[in-house]
């Protein structure tokens, strides 16, 4: 006989990685053991944290960051995926989210060290390229080089990528649906046991509390935010985003207060929630439009249920 609403048990995991937690919410048969598809899950965020990590000094990505230029260095396939997508959407969104900001990131104090005065000033008078045209691919051997000196940081995709491979595990060990998590990067499987979808919350940006600005109901649907009022520094009095400007080598200084992209994988909604944050309200709108994207912007101090929009594909 198939099984009923009531049959199902609801299932809740997580776990720590990159810094914050990961997370599962599923309902499966009473009879099914969610013990091995956690260990799994477990260990897929774990191996992309392992591989994609600035601050682990033994990373994959670390070891192409001290590589020279021209030097090609083996590596992992799924971080070759993730450096691929990373360099597409660095194209296609005219360089606004670019994975080559690493001398920025760790200058400022947003990678494994204190922010530093001398490298601020090296990484804001650096000639600017964008990591699209520095770093080549060959998938097919396994490989990588950049062609100039360039340290990358994937903290902009890495976890979306995580979420995706959170939802690859489960459906490896017969998962269909559910919702998956890694702090804001949120990916949703089919629906929940009564048909309807999963209920997600995109938080105000404020500085001060957490609250739901409005809720999103998401079926085989992936969601990310990119905001600059939970990871900032203060310099002078002045508020400072974790998001690089990739033109200046310096934090943005005018932002919306977050963006929210929905698409189908949460790697890319990862990558473009960064973008439009570097690209604002009107040039985000238009680009997003332009490749089929859905965002929502929200500014500080804006009412709840009100925002630039959500632009369905």
């Amino acid at each position: 006989m198939p099984k009923t609403f009531t049959d199902m048990k609801r299932h809740a995991i997580n776990g720590a990685t990159m810094g914050t937690r990961w997370s599962a919410l599923f309902h499966m048969p009473a009879d099914f053991d969610a013990e091995p598809a956690g260990a799994a899950m477990a260990e897929a965020v774990a191996d992309v944290d392992r591989q994609m990590s600035v601050w682990k000094p033994g990373s994959d990505l670390n070891r192409l960051n001290a590589a020279g230029p021209g030097e090609w260095i083996a590596l992992p396939a799924q971080l070759l995926i993730v450096l691929e997508a990373g360099l597409a959407i660095g194209r296609a969104s005219d360089g606004a989210f670019d994975i080559g900001m690493g001398d920025a990131t760790t200058a400022w104090g947003f990678g494994p060290g204190e922010a530093n005065e001398d490298l601020i000033e090296a990484a804001r008078l650096a000639r600017r390229i964008p990591a699209h045209q520095v770093l080549e691919l060959d998938k097919a051997a396994g490989a990588a080089r950049k062609h100039l000196n360039m340290h990358f940081d994937l903290n902009g995709i890495a976890k979306g990528y995580g979420v995706d491979r959170l939802t690859e595990a489960a459906r490896e060990h017969g998962i269909e649906a559910g919702i998956f998590s890694i702090d804001g990067e949120l990916r949703a499987l089919g629906t929940q046991p009564d048909g309807r979808g999963w209920n997600v919350a995109v938080e105000m940006p404020d500085l001060e509390a957490r609250a739901a600005h409005s809720i999103l109901v998401l079926h085989d649907a992936a969601v990310a935010t990119s905001g600059d009022y939970r990871h900032w520094i203060n310099v002078g009095g002045h508020r400072l985003s974790h998001t690089m400007d990739p033109r200046l080598g310096m934090p943005l200084r005018r932002s919306p207060g977050s963006a929210t992209v929905i698409a189908d994988e949460c790697m890319g909604a990862d990558a473009w929630a960064t973008a439009m944050m570097v690209l604002g309200e009107v040039r985000g709108v238009s680009l997003a439009e332009k490749h089929g994207l859905s965002v929502l912007f929200l500014e500080h101090g804006q009412p709840k249920g009100a925002g630039c929009g959500l632009f369905a594909a």
